[in-house]
């Protein structure tokens, strides 16, 4: 026979009573009147409305045959400011872009929505994002652009690995607890040139520039429209 170690302390808090309840109570490591279980049931307060979830992304997104799929996040300088990031998993081009008005919902799809939107509409087919309740408002957003959004399981950042990468690689220009709020959209651009100026073992050794060139002049022979 096995017993659980929450088996244990539940028996130890429901028996416990007045004296025996304090005497117990002693001897405990963290001391807490009351049992505190480690696993609780996810509070649905604040959760996002019809949710798309990734495991409903099509195939065709995971082995990045396809062009036009993004991820994308929030890069935080401190805790009051944060800029947009995005990359393209099968050419991994990074794009960056300013938040209007802060971290709040309304104004994350508003720059979101307006850098999207430079793009031919091929080249935008969907995004990838984690549960940040800054994604409340996704509807309106996919409504706007036609891009469909996919959230991640919770707690689950690989999901949009070639994002967590491209942040990581961001740190050299963006510094943690740094504000990131005086930076211009210009200064943005100017980083994710940089960016996407790298040559990657990944692409063959060609930058991410060469390689959505390469996608746009391939789309332009095959008669496909390159207008926004």
């Amino acid at each position: 026979m096995q017993v659980s170690g929450e088996t244990i302390y539940v028996s130890l808090y429901v028996q416990g009573r007045g004296t025996l309840r304090k005497e117990l109570t002693k001897h405990l490591r963290r001391r807490h009147p009351v049992r505190q279980a480690k696993t609780r049931l996810p509070s649905r307060q604040g959760r996002i409305p019809d949710m798309i979830l990734i495991s409903q992304r099509p195939p065709e997104v995971e082995d990045r045959a396809v062009p036009g799929h993004w991820e994308g996040d929030l890069l935080l300088g401190n805790p009051t400011n944060a800029i947009g990031t995005l990359v393209e998993r099968s050419t991994r081009f990074v794009m960056l872009f300013k938040l209007p008005s802060g971290m709040n919902p309304e104004s994350v799809r508003q720059g979101l929505t307006q850098k999207i939107q430079t793009l031919p509409e091929f080249i935008r087919r969907s995004l990838t994002w984690d549960q940040g309740l800054e994604m409340r408002q996704h509807k309106l957003f996919t409504i706007d652009t036609g891009v469909t959004i996919y959230f991640c399981d919770p707690h689950s950042p690989w999901q949009r690995g070639t994002n967590e990468n491209t942040n990581g690689l961001l740190r050299q220009y963006f510094p943690r607890n740094k504000s990131v709020a005086r930076y211009t959209q210009a200064e943005l651009d100017f980083v994710a040139a940089q960016m996407n100026g790298r040559p990657r073992e990944t692409l063959g050794w060609q930058t991410p520039a060469e390689r959505l060139d390469q996608l746009l002049r391939e789309s332009l022979a095959a008669g496909v429209a390159l207008t926004p």
